[in-house]
């Protein structure tokens, strides 16, 4: 039949599987790092997805596809709550890890953090200690899943952190600002794997250019279990 289906522009894609979580029906799933649309009959051309994506990569075309097989989309439903919560994303997966009791004292346990606040929305566009900074910008579960990063990552840097995933709007216009209206040395992202905190990185990625400067940056990437990854 031919009706008003999603579109997803690969080339546009930052793989922050957003549009995964959005879509109810479980018609679009993250493979190889990128959205695809991989039930179009699981697709009912409402367009949850649409808003949820920051780059713009999903849009309706009308053409030849499957109709909407509701009775198909809730028996895929209740399968996937059997297993693992509904939103498709990897991130998502629940997993615990286990590690050697350690209990150190308050005394070895010293914070690196350099400035306040720390979230990316709330700290000021203009404040004083970006002049000359080293930037971390950070996805919000790398500090929980990294033990040593407020040594290895904060110290000698301003932090900046947030969540792709979860927060409220698009963090490069913010970041956008702050790099162009201050003397920033370098950019140092880090994320988590999960394609989620892409977002993140891209975010990061966007606002250097938009800035029109060029300045250092690199990222780091922390595993799910805690490790720095190559």
């Amino acid at each position: 039949m031919f009706r008003k289906i999603i579109n997803i522009d690969k080339d546009k894609c930052n793989g922050c599987g957003l549009c995964a979580s959005a879509c109810h029906e479980g018609a679009i799933e993250m493979i190889n790092g990128k959205a695809e649309l991989t039930r179009e009959d699981y697709c009912d051309g409402l367009g949850d997805c649409l808003p949820a994506c920051p780059t713009g990569a999903i849009s309706f075309v009308e053409r030849e596809a499957p109709a909407y097989n509701e009775e198909a989309v809730r028996s895929a439903k209740a399968k996937k709550i059997a297993k693992k919560l509904p939103c498709g994303c990897p991130g998502t997966a629940s997993r615990s890890i286990k590690r050697e009791e350690y209990r150190p004292s308050r005394a070895e346990v010293q914070s690196r953090l350099m400035q306040w606040p720390c979230q990316i929305k709330l700290v000021p566009v203009n404040a004083p200690y970006f002049d000359g900074a080293d930037l971390l910008v950070a996805a919000d579960c790398t500090a929980y899943a990294y033990g040593n990063f407020h040594n290895e990552f904060i110290r000698n840097r301003i932090t900046l952190i947030g969540c792709p995933k979860l927060d409220q709007g698009d963090h490069a216009e913010k970041l956008t600002e702050i790099i162009k209206s201050n003397n920033i040395k370098s950019v140092t992202v880090v994320r988590m794997e999960v394609p989620c905190c892409g977002g993140i990185e891209a975010a990061v990625k966007r606002a250097l250019t938009e800035s029109g400067k060029f300045i250092p940056w690199q990222v780091v990437t922390v595993s799910t279990d805690g490790k720095i990854l190559e």
